[in-house]
Formats: C-alpha cells, sequence, structure tokens
C-alpha cells in the first residue's frame, strides 16, 4: 500500500485503476442503455399513448395504485416515435455493458478484490445498523458505526446486488432480444412478456441504487468521491 505522510495525515491507496477505470465507464453506458431503453419501451407500448404497456403501471389486478411515468416524462424524453433511435444505441452500448462487467468480475476473482466486496455473515447486521447511524438516531448515534473496512456491510451488499442486477439484465435483454433463439431462457424467465417486466424492473433497480448512491457519496464528502477518481484516500494518523 502505497502512503504518503504529511503531519497528521497521510494518502493511502484505496482503489485500484482498474476498478476505478470499469467504475466509470459504467456511469455513462448506464445512462444512455437506461435512456435508450425507455424509448424501446414507450414504443412498444400498446396504443393509444395515452393507455401505456401494463409494465408501468403498479397495482394489483385491474386496480392501479400509480403509473410511472405521466405524459409529461415521455414530452421532456421526447420519447414518442424514437424507438429506432433507441433500438440502435441499445444495441451499441449493451456490447460495452457486457464487455466492461465480464471483465470488472474477472478482476474480482482474479485479484482476490471479491473478499472486501462480498457480503459476510455480519453484513446485514452491520447493514440495518449503517442505515439507522445515518438516519440520525440517537440511540445509533451514541453506539457509533460497526467496524469499518474498505465497505462496509450496506455498501457490500448494495455493490454485490449490483453486480448479479447486471448479469440478470443481460440474461434478460437476450431473452427480449432474441425470444426464438434464446428460447431456453425466455422460458425459464416465465415467458416473454415476463421476461420483459424482469428487465424493466430490473431498470428501475439501477435507478434507484443510482439515486441512493449519489446520495450516499455527497453525505460521504470530497474525500471520499476523490479516492474513486485519484484512487487514494486521506486519513488521520493515530498520534503516539
Amino acid at each position: 500500500m502505497n502512503v504518503e505522510e504529511s503531519g497528521q495525515l497521510k494518502l493511502v491507496e484505496k482503489h485500484p485503476r482498474a476498478i476505478r477505470w470499469m467504475h466509470w465507464v459504467n456511469f455513462p453506458v448506464l445512462f444512455i442503455m437506461i435512456w435508450s431503453g425507455l424509448l424501446i419501451y414507450w414504443g412498444d407500448s400498446i396504443p393509444p399513448y395515452q393507455h401505456p404497456h401494463e409494465v408501468y403501471r403498479v397495482g394489483i389486478g385491474s386496480w392501479t395504485w400509480f403509473r410511472l411515468f405521466p405524459d409529461w416524462f415521455w414530452k421532456l424524453l421526447n420519447a414518442p416515435y424514437q424507438i429506432t433511435t433507441g433500438l440502435g444505441w441499445h444495441f451499441l452500448v449493451m456490447w460495452i455493458f457486457g464487455i466492461n462487467g465480464i471483465a470488472y468480475v474477472a478482476y474480482l476473482l482474479i485479484s482476490g478484490e471479491w473478499r472486501v466486496l462480498w457480503p459476510q455473515k455480519s453484513s446485514v447486521r452491520d447493514a440495518v445498523w449503517v442505515t439507522l447511524y445515518d438516519m440520525h438516531l440517537p440511540f445509533a448515534r451514541r453506539k457509533g458505526l460497526p467496524p469499518q473496512g474498505k465497505y462496509n456491510g450496506a455498501q457490500r451488499i448494495a455493490y454485490s446486488a449490483v453486480v448479479l442486477m447486471g448479469g440478470a439484465s443481460l440474461v434478460t435483454g437476450l431473452a427480449i432480444y432474441k425470444p426464438t433463439q434464446a428460447h431456453w431462457f425466455t422460458t425459464l424467465l416465465g415467458g416473454y412478456e415476463m421476461a420483459r417486466w424482469e428487465h424493466f424492473w430490473l431498470t428501475m433497480g439501477f435507478c434507484g441504487f443510482f439515486l441512493v448512491h449519489v446520495g450516499q457519496v455527497a453525505l460521504a464528502g470530497w474525500n471520499n468521491f476523490r479516492s474513486m477518481v485519484s484512487g487514494y484516500e486521506v486519513k488521520k494518523v493515530a498520534s503516539d
């Protein structure tokens, strides 16, 4: 571990270059995938425009609790009649997404980084406590955070889940793209419509993760963000 010490602070290497590169490649790639996917979903909805596909609806049976996307959202996105644009970008960027994801998993396994990322037995308990602490509950603040490694319990669960979600997105996407050629995938996933539904909600999961992740990074401060850019973080040196 490379360390440069200055006074009461030290510069500690935290994230390897490969992890940082693959992390930042995924940022624009996921944005384009979600944007183009929404164009595809709009174009593939049941006409007329006022009655979108049921995948946009949250409810039970004929009862609808709410619809995810109002008309103003589609107008802002300029979604109408952009399905060919969506398909072109989606199929182009999915290759980058897939290759980057496979490279990331391979690097985790070969380098041994998976050991600091994969959840441990205590991760669920630690994740609950970290959440209570972040909610500023007095009893959690008094007790303090559980032992923190490179990733805490909540981060281990979230980051590992995102890796699994990425793999599931590729599988469900293949089932939608080639429902005949990859019929075994499509059948295992419950059929074309179910695979489409699963693919859509995986995308919503990525959106939720992104919002929480950005919020947590903002709360953690500049030092945490800098470590993912430069690979180093500043830590205090314990006084003798």
